[in-house]
């Protein structure tokens, strides 16, 4: 199975893209599990960097209800 990138034939995991983003967070605005979004470990890793730099822009939430 491959992951949502490879997939959909994206090379970067871009921060300023937050309709990608919001589909790997919960809705408390977690990062959801790699079991459950099925990425690759290194898909993975820069999906939670670009939501932490995309938080400390405030394009993100860190919490929502």
């Amino acid at each position: 199975m491959q992951d949502y990138f490879s997939q959909n034939g994206i090379k970067y995991v871009d921060y300023k893209d937050t309709e990608t983003l919001k589909k790997f967070l919960n809705p408390h605005g977690r990062v959801l599990a790699a079991r459950r979004t099925g990425l690759s470990a290194k898909n993975q890793r820069a999906v939670a960097l670009a939501v932490k730099r995309a938080r400390f822009l405030g394009l993100l939430p860190y919490i929502a209800r």
